[in-house]
């Protein structure tokens, strides 16, 4: 194609060659076309998109980046009634370019709350985008200390410069030593931990921290704008809808950044008349909603705010959580548990009169939340009572084994004396202590689950009774298996001690397999309910109550 006509000639989908070399990232080809008809950078598909936008659309990053640099900005001013930069903006969020997005806000701050050709706002795309944020994140704890103490983000990072390996460990090796004393381990100590990041290829952390950096970055950019727009722009942006998503998915920066840049936002309320605390309470965001106890005195005033349903605070967290906030948690019986948390948390910081109010349905919070939890309280009912049968018979064969075996010692009986043959033998004494124990703890099981399965099931169990009770079986439990394999062991030793004492080993390791099987299958579950019922707390700063 020799002339400028025939390169802007466009196929049956409305694309030019251009935009499909744009797409396959055909960089050479890309360079010849434009050289011939630079008019086709801005040349438009039958959806008003330009090509840098297309090969974002398409994912094409590289080509991105290339066509970003030599596009005319003219029209990705916002200034003009073309939307391109608007479009090209909401892509590059959705593809995860954030370094470009900056750039690209920074030299047309309006564009973060100007319309796509799509209806899109950029602020809408990010609330959606909860990858993008650290809050979506939950790296283990070894991870989080490279994430939160090696790495630090430049502002050359930032805007998307790339830096080298030798920079990289450069970098870590600064930072890693800001937390360690002058010693003669230093060099060996920073050897170690490079040598850990290279093998573990640790440098996926150091890119998830600048984009999520990125991100937040970006945030900041869009959110300047803010206090610039009247109330009727803001309601035109879906301002209210975007920190509505952001609470839902969790993105505690996301509002953070929005609460210190326009802080008047605490006060602002969507239509059903909640402010973002109180959408935090029903979407049981605990780490947004902790953000009110930082507003000193304007806490009391944030705390006694109701929707236009006549709805308090206290009503709000009697409301049901979402089914997305519950599937994190395992069994319906920890799901009441984590319900009546928040409730009872929220009931110690609020004035006692918020107990008593009635909304508009003439329920107080305590009736209402009798009646969003109906179901969850039966199915949390039926899952105690089915976790408790089912350990109550395994704790049940114990005892009767143990109790069985008791009387039955190895070696038998010395027919003279009566008494056992290996009663000197230290491996006897174990097996006894062992078995004794066992005895002891599967019977405390046993009765413990009893008691679980006798109990009457109001609210108030779920919160520490029931799952208490549980805690106690469940150990016990778990304390009488361990000791009974620790009794077979035993058993296995003295009888074949004198002959085939070495038979003895990989039985005894065999016999490790069941408490490992347990340890798999039930254990987490004990931890979860220790943690849920001794360790945990909804909120982080102590909670004062509201007179």
């Amino acid at each position: 194609m020799m002339g400028k006509e025939e390169l802007e000639m466009k196929n049956d989908m409305g694309e030019t060659a251009f935009s499909i070399a744009t797409i396959n990232e055909s960089r050479k080809m890309v360079e010849d076309m434009v050289e011939k008809n630079s008019n086709l950078l801005t040349l438009k598909n039958r959806y008003g998109a330009i090509p840098v936008v297309v090969a974002s659309l398409f994912s094409a990053k590289e080509m991105v980046r290339y066509l970003y640099q030599i596009t005319p900005k003219e029209i990705l001013n916002p200034e003009t009634e073309d939307r391109s930069g608007a479009t090209l903006l909401t892509s590059l969020i959705a593809d995860g370019i954030f370094d470009l997005a900056i750039s690209l806000v920074k030299t047309y701050p309006k564009l973060g709350v100007t319309e796509d050709i799509n209806n899109n706002y950029a602020i809408k795309l990010l609330a959606h985008k909860p990858s993008a944020f650290m809050s979506s994140k939950s790296f283990v704890f070894w991870k989080r200390w490279i994430y939160d103490s090696c790495i630090k983000i430049s502002n050359r990072e930032l805007e998307g410069e790339k830096i080298s390996k030798g920079e990289l460990r450069r970098d870590l090796e600064s930072n890693t030593m800001q937390h360690q004393r002058p010693s003669d381990v230093r060099g060996s100590l920073m050897n170690f931990i490079w040598k850990l990041t290279k093998r573990f290829e640790f440098k996926h952390i150091h890119d998830a921290k600048l984009q999520h950096d990125q991100a937040v970055e970006l945030l900041k950019c869009i959110f300047k704008e803010i206090p610039k727009l009247s109330n009727q722009q803001l309601e035109t942006i879906g301002l209210d809808k975007a920190i509505y998503d952001a609470i839902k998915h969790g993105m505690f920066e996301f509002i953070d950044e929005i609460i210190e840049l326009h802080p008047e936002i605490i006060w602002r309320k969507d239509k059903k008349g909640r402010t973002l605390f109180a959408n935090a309470i029903v979407l049981r965001q605990e780490k947004i909603f902790n953000h009110v106890f930082r507003l000193g005195e304007k806490q009391r005033i944030t705390l006694l705010r109701h929707d236009i349903f006549r709805n308090n605070f206290l009503h709000l967290a009697a409301k049901l959580s979402p089914p997305s906030r519950l599937d994190h948690i395992s069994g319906a019986a920890l799901q009441m548990q984590r319900e009546l948390q928040w409730f009872e948390e929220l009931r110690r910081i609020l004035p006692p009169k918020f107990e008593e109010e009635l909304n508009e349905n003439n329920r107080t919070p305590a009736s209402l939340f009798s009646h969003e939890h109906k179901e969850l309280m039966k199915e949390g009912e039926k899952w105690m009572k089915n976790n408790a049968a089912s350990c109550m018979v395994v704790a049940t064969l114990i005892s009767a084994v143990m109790f069985t075996s008791a009387f039955t010692v190895p070696g038998g009986i010395d027919e003279k004396t009566g008494s056992p043959i290996f009663l000197r033998s230290n491996a006897f004494l174990v097996f006894v202590i062992a078995n004794s124990l066992s005895l002891f703890s599967s019977s405390t099981s046993v009765l413990v689950f009893l008691g679980v399965l006798t109990s009457h099931y109001a609210e108030k169990d779920f919160l520490q009774s029931l799952p208490a009770k549980s805690i106690l079986g469940l150990f016990t439990l778990f304390f009488s298996i361990v000791t009974m394999m620790v009794a077979f062991g035993s058993a296995i030793f003295i009888t074949l001690q004198e002959r085939l004492a070495w038979v003895s080993i990989p039985v005894i390791i065999l016999s490790t397999v069941p408490i490992a099987f347990f340890t798999l299958l039930q254990f987490p579950l004990l931890i979860e309910m220790l943690v849920s019922t001794y360790c945990c707390r909804i909120f982080d700063i102590p909670q004062t109550k509201l007179k």
